[in-house]
């Protein structure tokens, strides 16, 4: 049989992750064959991991986990050439869209129907992720990196997409003003992106003390508020929106050290958690004519304060993954901004190795790891 064996790390269940050994034939005419280096571990990834679904998709065979990945070109198919050659770093953009229906002719790829995502289920049969030796990927979803920059940072260029797609959604103008709902890497990026668009303020609010303070700390926002968790927890609606009303009033409080005066409202809002009382704070702590956007992935029905955004005219905008915005996001990372704090610093654990895999999940599922040192993103290296 033609093609090569790779190990592969194979999700059969909740937690059980295995090496399998597959055989990877010669890339397509229009395909590079890339040797995955680095991995990054996703939410969603984390999710399948512990639960064998996301949400309400349930995964329906074996399934490679990851899609925050860059690697080197290793073969090269014959209609590829032109594009890539033997040797050349790439950031892998996982998602393969139909390219032929309205919206991929828009340019809005991202919510093709008929889209394909490695390690996502929601396909089937499911297109396979990248923690795996070596994958057969489209050239032109293979995007070169500059010398100037490592693969780490072409794995950062996948959530730092999802940062970029929901700033230029939100249309977001020099000297705003902007809250974070969320320190996740996800948020953080999201407030780098905000930072390096010219925003005049950025805060940021989380739950994890630690969070916020790593937040300010390395120049990702300007100010932060560690959440207060209610108790007892509100469990009627007039509750819970004065709770949130509350927690907006005290973000819209804040001060910015050297700077006079409250925040006040906000001009965006990038809502990164999921959790209904930020969406109401959200709503509560934007603008009349500001935006939120909705980036976290949580519960599925919500009870919101509706005529308070439409009396206000904020608008709730839908992002979801992002869509041309790679190539943007590696000449950010290159141009070297004085305005763009270090991304790399996201980065607090590494694994190196496919049998490290299933302990690199164990440690994104925990706010902090054994050593009480906060855990932001998990990177696999797939070089042991």
């Amino acid at each position: 049989m033609s093609g090569t064996e790779i190990k592969a790390s194979v999700l059969h269940g909740a937690g059980d992750l295995r090496i399998e050994v597959r055989r990877l034939p010669e890339p397509a005419a229009d395909e590079v064959q890339v040797a995955v280096q680095m991995t990054g571990l996703c939410g969603s990834d984390l999710h399948y991991f512990r639960h064998f679904q996301n949400g309400p998709i349930k995964v329906r065979e074996p399934l490679t986990l990851g899609h925050e990945s860059a690697g080197v070109v290793v073969s090269v198919g014959s209609a590829a050439s032109g594009l890539l050659k033997v040797g050349d770093r790439v950031a892998l953009e996982v998602g393969l869209p139909c390219e032929i229906c309205e919206l991929c002719r828009q340019g809005r790829y991202n919510i093709c129907r008929g889209m394909s995502f490695r390690s996502s289920a929601k396909a089937f049969p499911h297109a396979q992720g990248t923690l795996q030796e070596r994958i057969n990927h489209p050239a032109r979803w293979c995007h070169k990196l500059p010398d100037t920059l490592s693969l780490e940072h072409g794995a950062i260029v996948e959530p730092l997409s999802v940062a970029m797609h929901a700033r230029d959604r939100a249309g977001l103008k020099p000297g705003s003003t902007v809250l974070v709902l969320g320190a996740g890497a996800v948020g953080l990026l999201c407030a780098a992106a905000s930072k390096v668009s010219g925003a005049k303020t950025v805060v940021i609010a989380d739950i994890l003390e630690d969070r916020v303070k790593f937040a300010v700390d390395n120049g990702f926002a300007d100010a932060g508020l560690t959440v207060p968790i209610a108790t007892p927890k509100p469990e009627i609606v007039d509750d819970k929106l004065a709770y949130a009303q509350d927690l907006a009033e005290k973000l819209k409080a804040l001060n910015v050290k050297g700077r006079e005066g409250a925040i006040g409202e906000v001009a965006v809002t990038f809502e990164c958690t999921g959790v209904e009382s930020c969406m109401q704070t959200a709503i509560y702590a934007t603008q009349p004519g500001g935006k939120i956007m909705i980036i976290g992935m949580g519960a599925p029905v919500q009870t919101l304060p509706i005529m308070a955004a439409s009396l206000k005219e904020v608008d709730l905008v839908g992002v979801f993954r992002y869509a041309n915005t790679y190539r943007q996001a590696i000449d950010l990372l290159a141009s070297e901004s004085p305005l763009l704090p270090d991304v790399r610093k996201l980065v607090t654990h590494r694994f190196p190795g496919l049998a490290a895999v299933t302990t690199a999940f164990d440690t994104a599922a925990k706010v902090k790891d054994e050593k009480g040192e906060l855990v932001i993103k998990v990177m696999v290296d797939m070089v042991e």
